[in-house]
């Protein structure tokens, strides 16, 4: 029979040859963490006599348990209990005092908080912080020791808890390595694919899809600014269809915001975000959001928000902000390098429709309108040497007719490209366009446009502001029915300002859309030239508008083909 020396040497091997199996466990790493935790539970009961252990392994940010792990518990038992607990009470002492706490009835301590309906009783009680380099992971705690826990038990515990910590810190380790080089991959392909792509669409919804994988949100929403106002571009994931074209005003949104002030923000709840645009706050329906703007050098095009991380109502962590940022200052000079492309191959078809206009203009004026003249001198002639009243009288007609063809003909040279545009500039051009509009429509036209000075605008803003005046003068025999229209040009040393104001019938809903062609080419033209353009109209109440541009004065040269 085994002496009490004996029995304690051998008890005292068991214990550590119990603590070096847990070692080897973690050092083999052939285990998931769950199995890990797992096999850490039941050598702490094990080594330290108690029926019942288990972990709780707290978020890397944030105050709930990521995981719960017990030993000595049937399904059965744990089934009846229901939730896991969250951290509170003794367990969370053991966490905001980072020290072990052993207790002969843990029902008397006045840290406790109780048990649920359907816990087994438990009196006695040792638990220790899962620590490593002063950082709490959580806690392992032990329950139900007959003769209760001892300074022995206590110290074993801690090893197994300092295993524990080992564990769980090689284990996020790993994940966090595995996810960011499946992030940098992803990135690059990315990059990649964003540098093979030049339509606007496309990129933002490649954008849009990518960064929502990563991020794991229920919502990734692109939002570009238009004017004053950001309209959401693209969208992936729940919900995103019908934010397609929804805009929000830059001023008082939370979208604006985030562009203004060019730094990324994170918002725990989006729905209780004063600054959040109240029908956009509706529509999403979310909770934490991450807000990252898109700047390109010193332009602002707009901002990414991806909302809701992986459905569990946490926050983003710094990982998930760094990620957005990296993707937003590739997608910013993506977005950035497509709409150059676009603007420049704008600007192509605007110069090649101005050089032809040029052309036939001079072709109907100095070929077709000289041959209508050379016709129109012939038949006079005729008509002067006829004796027969019907030979009079067809000549009389051809006259008519031959004068009709030549008016028509210098009327649509003067609105393919007026030689008086290139030649005198903007004001005379203004002042034949007014006048000609009157004349052909009956309207009664009121023109304010000072004369030009010795330095023009240049080419490009002259042909500008003259198309913009000439389409709107068109909308308005077309479209408003005006009996008034009053043109003004201004000009101060910081812009140039150009209004056409009609008392038509005006219209209502956006002025820019896919029946508006006339207006849509407009403002791409006008944003060619770094202006602006806003139409302000509603019905019955007439229509206004107003083109603005940056001044940029000197000789004109070449005239803007």
């Amino acid at each position: 029979m085994a002496q009490p020396d004996e029995r304690s040497k051998t008890a005292g091997e068991e214990q550590l040859r119990a603590v070096i199996d847990a070692g080897i466990a973690i050092a083999s790493a052939e285990l998931s963490l769950d199995e890990l935790l797992q096999t850490l539970a039941r050598k702490a009961a094990e080594v330290t006599g108690a029926r019942y252990a288990a972990i709780g392994i707290r978020e890397p940010a944030g105050e709930t348990l990521e995981r719960f792990v017990t030993h000595g518990m049937s399904e059965d038992v744990q089934a009846a209990i229901g939730d896991p607990p969250r951290g509170r009470g003794l367990l969370g002492a053991l966490i905001d005092e980072a020290g072990p706490i052993r207790l002969t009835d843990l029902g008397s301590d006045p840290r406790s908080a109780g048990f649920p309906r359907g816990h087994p009783p438990m009196r006695s009680f040792l638990g220790v912080p899962i620590v490593l380099r002063g950082r709490v992971y959580g806690n392992l705690y032990m329950t139900e020791k007959d003769d209760g826990f001892t300074k022995a038990d206590e110290e074993l515990a801690a090893l197994i808890a300092a295993h524990a910590a080992v564990a769980v810190e090689n284990s996020r380790l790993f994940e966090s390595a595995t996810r960011w080089a499946r992030r940098l991959e992803t990135l690059q392909e990315t990059g990649n694919a964003l540098a093979g792509e030049l339509d606007l669409q496309a990129l933002l919804d490649l954008i849009s899809r990518r960064l929502r994988e990563l991020l794991d949100a229920r919502l990734v929403a692109i939002a570009l600014i238009r004017d004053d106002e950001l309209e959401v571009r693209s969208a992936a994931g729940e919900g995103g269809d019908a934010l397609i074209g929804f805009r929000v005003p830059a001023a008082t949104s939370k979208l604006g915001r985030v562009v203004e002030r060019g730094r990324s923000e994170r918002v725990e709840s989006a729905a209780d975000d004063p600054e959040s645009h109240p029908e956009l706050r509706a529509r999403l329906g979310a909770r934490p959001a991450l807000y990252v703007p898109l700047v390109a050098g010193d332009r602002r095009l707009g901002v990414v928000a991806a909302v809701d991380r992986d459905r569990s109502g946490r926050s983003f962590p710094d990982d998930d902000v760094r990620l957005a940022e990296l993707f937003a200052t590739r997608a910013a000079i993506a977005i950035a390098l497509s709409e150059r492309i676009r603007r420049e191959s704008l600007r192509r078809v605007v110069d090649a429709q101005e050089s032809e206009r040029r052309r036939i203009a001079r072709e109907l004026h100095d070929q077709t309108g000289q041959a209508l003249t050379s016709i129109l001198f012939g038949v006079r002639e005729l008509r002067a040497a006829a004796d027969v009243g019907e030979a009079r009288r067809a000549a009389d007609s051809i006259t008519s007719l031959v004068s009709e063809a030549l008016e028509d003909i210098r009327r649509l040279a003067l609105e393919l490209r007026p030689q008086i545009l290139d030649d005198f500039g903007l004001a005379p051009a203004l002042e034949r366009l007014t006048a000609s509009f009157a004349d052909r429509t009956g309207t009664v036209v009121e023109l304010r446009a000072p004369p030009d000075d010795d330095e023009r605008l240049t080419a490009d803003q002259e042909t500008t502001l003259y198309r913009a005046a000439q389409e709107a003068l068109t909308n308005a025999a077309r479209h408003a029915e005006a009996a008034h229209v009053a043109v003004e040009l201004v000009r101060l040393d910081a812009h140039v300002e150009l209004t056409v104001s009609d008392d038509g019938r005006g219209f209502a809903g956006p002025a820019i859309g896919p029946d508006s062609l006339g207006l849509a080419a407009m403002r791409e033209r006008v944003s060619l030239v770094g202006g602006s353009l806003v139409i302000d109209t509603s019905p019955g109440a007439g229509t206004v508008v107003r083109v603005t541009l940056p001044t940029r004065r000197g000789n004109p040269g070449p005239p803007a083909a």
